[in-house]
This record gives C-alpha cells, sequence and structure tokens, in this order.
C-alpha cells in the first residue's frame, strides 16, 4: 500500500540572487524520492520475524536490539534472530517512533485500506468490516470463519436444521419452549435480496428464573444493516407484546444486546401467557428504512 507524505515548501528568500532563489527547490525534488521511500518503509521496521505483525509499544528487545511482538515472545525461549537472550530491555526509542507511524490495518490483505497511529489499531481491527466472520449460530460449538460471502454456503451445509422462510412478514415458531435449560431457537428470514436470522435465546438464571431474548440480525455488515428495521410481535387474545430495532449485523453479533437487554426481552410467564401449547409464535416483519 503505497502512502504519500507532504514534501515542505521553501519560500524563495527575497535577499538571495537567482541561482540561490531555486536552491531550495532543487533540494526539495532531490529528497522526495527518499521521503517517500523511509515514510512507506518505516511500518516495516516494526514487523515481527515471527509472525510478521508489528511489534507495538511497550517494546521488548534482545541484547542484540532485535524486536519480536507481545504475542509471540512468552512462546519463545531465545532470539528467533541471533538465538540470543530475550531478556527485557526496553527500547525506548522505537517506542518514540511508533508514536509517529501509520501502520496499515492487520485485515489490509482483505482490502482495508485504512493506516493508523498504533493508539487506535486495536480498537479498529475489532470492528473493522473487513475481518473474518464468523457463524452467526448462537453458542460457541462453531469455530467457523470466513468471508461475508461464504456464511450462508456455511449456514447451508454445516447447520442444516435451520428453516429459511421467504417474505417479509412471518411466523417465527419455536416448539417446546418448557423444556429446560438454557435453549436456542433459530429460523432463518429471506426478502429484499438480504438473509436475516432469527434467535430466540432461553436462559436460565440461578434461582430458576428463566428469561427469553429474541433478535434479528442480517446477514450482511453494519452499513446495511442500517437499511432495515425490524418488528417482533407476541400477540394473544386482547393483548400484545411488540418490539422495534435495527437489525444487528453478524459482525456484531447477538450476545452484548442480550447482555444489556436491547432486545425483546420477556420471562416466562409472559411466554406461557402467548404460547399454546408450549409452542411459541414470534410475529416478525422486516422493512426497509427510507435512509437519506
Amino acid at each position: 500500500m503505497s502512502r504519500q507524505k507532504s514534501i515542505p515548501e521553501f519560500a524563495p528568500n527575497p535577499a538571495s540572487d537567482r541561482a540561490s532563489d531555486h536552491r531550495p527547490m532543487e533540494v526539495a525534488s532531490a529528497n522526495s524520492g527518499a521521503l517517500a521511500t523511509s515514510g512507506s518503509d518505516l511500518a516495516s521496521l516494526f514487523e515481527c520475524p515471527v509472525c510478521f505483525d508489528y511489534v507495538l509499544p511497550p517494546i521488548l528487545q534482545c541484547q542484540s536490539g532485535h524486536l519480536v511482538c507481545s504475542s509471540c515472545r512468552p512462546k519463545l525461549t531465545c532470539c528467533p534472530a541471533c538465538r540470543g537472550t530475550l531478556g527485557n530491555i526496553r527500547n525506548l526509542g522505537m517506542e518514540k517512533v511508533a508514536m509517529t507511524v501509520d501502520f496499515p490495518c492487520k485485515y489490509a490483505s482483505s482490502g482495508c485500506e485504512v493506516t493508523l497511529r498504533y493508539t487506535h489499531k486495536t480498537e479498529h481491527e475489532e470492528t473493522c468490516e473487513f475481518r473474518p466472520y464468523s457463524c452467526p449460530c448462537p453458542g460457541a460449538s462453531c469455530k467457523w470463519q470466513g468471508t461475508l460471502d461464504a456464511v450462508m454456503p456455511h449456514l447451508m451445509t454445516a447447520h442444516k436444521s435451520i428453516t429459511n422462510l421467504q417474505g417479509e412478514d412471518i411466523v417465527f415458531l419455536a416448539t417446546d419452549i418448557n423444556l429446560p435449560g438454557a435453549v436456542d431457537w433459530v429460523m432463518m428470514q429471506s426478502c429484499y435480496g438480504h438473509h436475516f436470522m432469527l434467535v430466540l435465546e432461553k436462559q436460565e438464571k440461578l434461582d430458576g428464573h428463566q428469561q427469553f431474548f429474541a433478535i434479528v440480525q442480517l446477514i450482511g455488515t453494519r452499513k446495511q444493516a442500517e437499511n432495515f428495521a425490524y418488528r417482533l410481535e407476541l400477540n394473544g387474545p386482547k393483548r400484545r407484546l411488540t418490539w422495534e430495532a435495527t437489525p444487528r449485523s453478524i459482525h456484531e453479533g447477538v450476545s452484548s444486546a442480550i447482555m444489556n437487554s436491547d432486545c425483546m426481552v420477556f420471562d416466562s410467564a409472559i411466554a406461557h401467557m402467548f404460547a399454546d401449547k408450549g409452542n411459541l409464535g414470534i410475529n416478525v416483519t422486516v422493512s426497509m428504512c427510507n435512509c437519506s
């Protein structure tokens, strides 16, 4: 990835003759290539020789001055460059240089063009749209990761039991809601050329109290999710419970939303009030937003 460096402009000195007026501009022209080269190569000085990620502060060196990143260092018994003792020598000079360097995102090879200072690098990479997508199914049993385009093929081959309904207005039927312990119900909904995953999660607290959490997530990016809205409805005789929100991107997942109750939340008493013979039907409506 190339990076342009600004070249300082030199104003002509009125007291100088014509030859000396042009001399500063000649110096700038001669040095411009060196400045650009040194700028683009500066980040490479921080590459870890083991994983090729960047060595970021706090930076430790071996007795010969070689650097290794903080992730690889605990796994090594000696310096990978000189086989000397790793030691705990702090390289304050390189840390000062690191403060001035714009590092590329770790997902640059996947298409991210962002460069930023190391103090903001980790925060950006945690939410970078080019980072790998994890399997959106609730629970931690599936460890799959891949590109956005590969998510649906993965779900269709590895999670064949998930039902996929067509249309913007469907009924999500969760069967046997009286099953003991923590239970997840999952269904896919396809409309507007996109795929949505509907998740109903039941949690059982230590005191035996049960809570249900219902939410919709888009198989897409956060920017794409902002173009949609969804509505969940529980309907019963003379009563209705409704939740409306923007779907979450599968990049965000549903764990944090459930933890913060940023979804439809109801307890077992409410669930039984709307259930029919242990089965709970949730009306799901997805609509497009008129976003400017």
